[in-house]
């Protein structure tokens, strides 16, 4: 479906980052993977990828906080894969307290990884896939990027900033051949919704499991956690002739969260 195309993924090395790259390479695109962590674990996942689904993966590491930096990462995943078709903006941290206690370096940070990065990696990525007729990005917003949650004023506003900002470069760039669309994911089992199931079992003082259902159940009517692998089934469909006109829209999967 994606053979031949080139993908960019940041914070890919773990979690959701890397299961949309896993699966943009079991359709047969090269991928940039890019995020902090361990340097062994980090090649033995770009190895895996070029193994397993016999495509070329790279590995570029940034620190996307930067504008300059992030722009520079567009540059050299470029040269790494001879072109950018794909960018996909993943990336994120997260801290929650109320907003007269939210720490400004916190949130400073989460609207710089989380809103600034996806702003300056677009800036970057858009001179290639306007010259080439071409081009998909997809935004991993949140379902906090259509609906607020308290304790989360950061990461609500830099999530509703990458909605709006999806809108904008949909519309600037229609009918040239390149789409925007952000995946608003609901509650998924990521290190850092973990923390919050592990911080809510201390507080009331129950076990991890009692947690998790009491989180999924305060917002999410299925009762389970959206998995890595389904958003990058999404993240795959709208790379592909399906969605060619399907632009500056947002794909939920939050298992009814936002339906209320």
């Amino acid at each position: 479906m994606l053979i031949g195309k080139r993908a960019v993924i940041t914070g890919s090395t773990s979690g959701i980052g890397l299961a949309i790259a896993r699966e943009l390479a079991s359709n047969g695109a090269n991928v940039v993977i890019n995020g902090f962590g361990d340097a062994a674990a980090i090649e033995k996942e770009r190895v895996n990828l070029e193994m397993e689904f016999d495509i070329k993966a790279y590995y570029v590491n940034a620190d996307l906080m930067q504008a300059g930096a992030t722009r520079d990462f567009i540059s050299a995943s470029a040269e790494a894969l001879g072109g950018i078709d794909i960018l996909v903006n993943n990336a994120g941290i997260q801290h929650t307290d109320l907003i007269e206690d939210f720490p400004i370096e916190k949130w400073d940070a989460i609207i710089a990884l989380n809103l600034s990065a996806v702003f300056h990696g677009t800036a970057a990525v858009l001179p290639y896939m306007k010259k080439q007729g071409w081009g998909r990005i997809v935004n991993i917003a949140s379902a906090h990027g259509l609906v607020g949650s308290v304790n989360k004023s950061a990461y609500v506003a830099a999530k509703h900033g990458v909605v709006g900002l999806t809108k904008v470069t949909a519309l600037e760039n229609a009918g040239n051949g390149v789409t925007c669309n952000a995946i608003c994911p609901g509650w998924v089992r990521t290190p850092l919704v973990e923390k919050q199931i592990e911080a809510l079992a201390q507080k009331q003082g129950i076990s991890i499991d009692d947690a998790a259902k009491e989180l999924l159940t305060e917002k999410q009517p299925s009762l389970q956690f959206v998995t890595p692998k389904q958003l990058g089934g999404a993240a795959v469909f709208l790379a592909s002739e399906a969605a060619d006109q399907m632009t500056g829209t947002t794909l939920t999967l939050d298992g009814g969260w936002t339906a209320r």
